[in-house]
């Protein structure tokens, strides 16, 4: 598997060229842009510039973008209405919520890219047919625009009664929309389970998202079984990219080494190994 960081890692600083030189260095390949407004507002065409002018010389890549799930930049202190949920059922509400998610899709006009990486619904939502039927007008709508540009829409399994492993089947299969799917391996150990959810979603996986609960680090302190884990992701013939969506720690004096060595540890790591 190839290698990916998301730069939720430092989702508190405003995105840099100076972070993705890190990256770089690390030894991290491919790189999915985080929209939070603090770190990287996607609204601000000299940021958007600035970062197109880096990557356009370097060969760090950019994999995939995640979509925004707040229009402040406060993470969505400001008030409800600062929550992006394309499961809206008022429309008007709704339309500008999508409209938000197209001038983050726009950045791949500067910066080309493969995917978006859209959530369906919010934590904990319940689940609603109404819901249903919302989702869906929107996701054709953000589609078709993301694809105009070259980018692919893959829906995030979530913790909630709309986007599970199990309910993003239901959902495809009650509108009969052909999207694929980035497997969170935390949000898989909160509901179904890696290997169960899996199984659910393989043949629609796309990418790999590799965190532990609350995007603490792998192999800390979190209940995620990482051997079995990867035994799991690498049984698709097709490998994918593992990108690491992680939360910054402020004891870590260079979080960037602890990334590259968690990259290490999980390449080599199998269940076999442990049981012996």
């Amino acid at each position: 598997m190839q290698r990916a960081l998301s730069t939720h890692l430092f989702v508190n600083h405003h995105l840099t060229t100076v972070w993705l030189d890190r990256i770089w260095d690390a030894g991290i390949p491919l790189v999915e842009l985080f929209c939070a407004r603090q770190h990287l507002d996607y609204r601000d065409k000299a940021q958007i510039t600035e970062l197109g002018h880096w990557f356009r010389d370097s060969e760090l890549k950019l994999h995939s973008i995640h979509s925004p799930m707040y229009t402040d930049d406060v993470w969505g202190r400001s008030g409800p209405h600062a929550v992006i949920n394309i499961t809206e059922q008022v429309k008007p509400k709704r339309i500008q919520m999508v409209d938000e998610i197209k001038r983050a899709i726009e950045i791949a006009e500067i910066i080309p890219c493969r995917y978006l990486i859209q959530h369906l619904g919010v934590s904990g939502e319940e689940f609603d047919p109404r819901k249903v039927d919302a989702a869906f007008s929107a996701l054709e709508e953000i589609s078709l625009f993301a694809g105009g540009r070259g980018v692919e829409v893959l829906l995030e399994n979530i913790p909630n009664s709309l986007a599970s492993a199990e309910r993003l089947l239901v959902f495809f299969e009650l509108t009969h929309m052909h999207l694929n799917v980035c497997f969170d391996v935390g949000h898989a150990n909160m509901k179904e389970g890696v290997e169960t959810a899996y199984r659910l979603l393989k043949s629609r996986i796309h990418d790999n998202n590799g965190k532990e609960d609350s995007h603490l680090f792998p192999l800390g302190s979190g209940t995620i079984d990482w051997p079995r884990a990867m035994d799991t992701l690498r049984s698709a013939p097709d490998q994918y990219p593992l990108l690491l969506e992680l939360k910054e720690q402020p004891d870590l004096a260079n979080p960037l080494a602890t990334v590259r060595d968690i990259f290490e540890r999980l390449e080599g790591m199998t269940a076999k190994q442990v049981e012996r």
